[in-house]
């Protein structure tokens, strides 16, 4: 089975960037952001994903990856 991967891990650990850095210039809530960390979400929330792109200068392709389980 596949699914949706957001590489936001990989991306924080490579600018050497915390998660609660990421969360208060976002403003974003904690516990919704770790959920899209674990990818344990149901669906995606394009808005986040447009300001994830730009806060890591990153295009789309490179934030998310299809896995296999």
């Amino acid at each position: 089975m596949k699914y949706i991967h957001i590489r936001i891990m990989e991306l924080l650990q490579e600018k050497n960037i915390s998660k609660t850095k990421i969360c208060k210039d976002l403003d974003l809530q904690r516990g919704n952001f770790n959920r899209y960390c674990r990818d344990d979400f149901q669906r995606i929330d394009t808005n986040l994903m447009i300001k994830l792109c730009a806060y890591f200068d990153c295009s789309f392709d490179e934030l998310l990856e299809i896995r296999e389980k």
